[in-house]
């Protein structure tokens, strides 16, 4: 292909592609091995998508995701690996919630963002633990998040949760439940406009907005801020970056207080549109379910948001899956595998495709500069 540009482009939208095919292709094969008509099974979760509140779950599914996709990516930006997304958003979920549900009667406006700096703020220390360990004893951050995860969930959460519970006799205890004026309204209202009534009980979830918003505030910061310039350099080549004057050490703490500062609002659609309290079955597997998709996603938060969806649809499938019978619900924890894997392997492929292609390009450079030199010696 002669047009530089046009190959790039094409190389980068046929890693996520090739991706999602060889998925599709892999759990093919493994619904035939297992006696299932992969066909018919795709019927299904295409069928099942096309309805108005399927539409819906899954837009509640992803959103949750893109948060964690994004506050992953944050780390991932500056070459660190964010692993503690999970105990993060559980613990500044709990906090959050357990403010929510003492701090009663406050302003709807002023309740709401009472619960959101919260769980930004609690999300945010605790992943600057992890930076802090980091620049101060040289501990790798997969280790300290790792164990800072287990710290937070089976830790402080299950010992505070019995010490706060609002019904310590209940199967299922949790912090007090959050008066109305902390409850963020729905979205149907705006997606109705296109469309018709959402009926089933569903309900678009108002973090949406908050979703969108991170994904522009973080294109932003790194594309068009001195910062977010000192971190994508700190990235690529940090030794370059040292001696072009960025400090790493405040790069890092910068990097993982942020992370965990957006790591704090994933469980925010739980605490703000669904249970609206913080007990012993809150959703979990956010945060690494955000690390895959930021992976998909490549950093990029468009890529992250396609990413989002995909994980989206294919929760909402595993329901569908599980009435027809066409197929068992595992077989969509089984693609997810695959995709993340299949990403993983296109986009090393299109990054050494990259690299031989500037290799020729410079190559080529080399080859012309005599020519050149020898036409400017002449009409000199």
């Amino acid at each position: 292909m002669n047009n530089p540009r046009l190959r790039r482009i094409l190389l980068s939208i046929g890693a996520p592609v090739a991706a999602v095919f060889f998925a599709v292709l892999l759990s093919s094969i493994v619904l035939v091995v297992s006696g299932n008509n992969p066909f018919a099974a795709y019927f299904d979760m295409l069928e099942n998508a096309s309805r108005l509140e399927t539409f819906v779950d899954i837009l509640n599914s992803a959103t949750p995701l893109y948060i964690s996709g994004i506050a992953a990516a944050i780390g991932f930006r500056m070459n660190l690996f964010n692993i503690g997304v999970e105990g993060q958003y559980l613990l500044a979920s709990f906090f959050a919630a357990a403010a929510g549900g003492y701090f009663a009667g406050l302003p709807a406006p002023l309740h709401v963002a009472l619960i959101l700096f919260v769980g930004m703020f609690v999300g945010s220390a605790w992943a600057g633990l992890a930076g802090a360990l980091k620049v101060s004893r040289g501990i790798n951050e997969v280790i300290s998040t790792i164990m800072l995860n287990f710290i937070a969930v089976g830790g402080i959460i299950a010992w505070l949760i019995r010490e706060w519970a609002d019904d310590t006799g209940a199967t299922n205890s949790g912090t007090t439940p959050i008066d109305e004026s902390g409850h963020l309204p729905n979205l149907n209202g705006i997606l109705e406009i296109f469309t018709r009534d959402v009926s089933k009980g569903r309900e678009l979830t108002g973090v949406l907005l908050i979703a969108a918003i991170v994904g522009v505030g973080y294109h932003l910061f790194i594309n068009r801020t001195r910062v977010g310039y000192d971190f994508r350099a700190s990235g690529f080549n940090p030794l370059a970056a040292r001696a072009g004057g960025v400090p790493p050490k405040r790069m890092v703490m910068y990097a993982m207080l942020l992370s965990g500062a957006i790591a704090g609002l994933v469980g925010m659609v739980e605490v703000l549109s669904e249970r609206f309290k913080y007990d012993q079955s809150f959703i979990q597997g956010l945060g690494f379910n955000g690390i895959a998709v930021a992976l998909l996603g490549r950093n990029n938060p468009a890529g992250i948001a396609v990413g989002a969806l995909l994980f989206g649809f294919l929760n909402s499938s595993s329901g569908i899956l599980q009435i027809t019978g066409n197929a068992t619900p595992e077989i969509v924890e089984i693609m997810k595998g695959i995709i993340v894997l299949s990403a993983v392997v296109a986009y090393e492929v299109v990054r050494r495709i990259k690299e031989r292609d500037e290799a020729q390009s410079a190559a080529e450079a080399t080859e012309r500069m005599p020519t050149v030199a020898a036409m400017a010696g002449g009409e000199s």
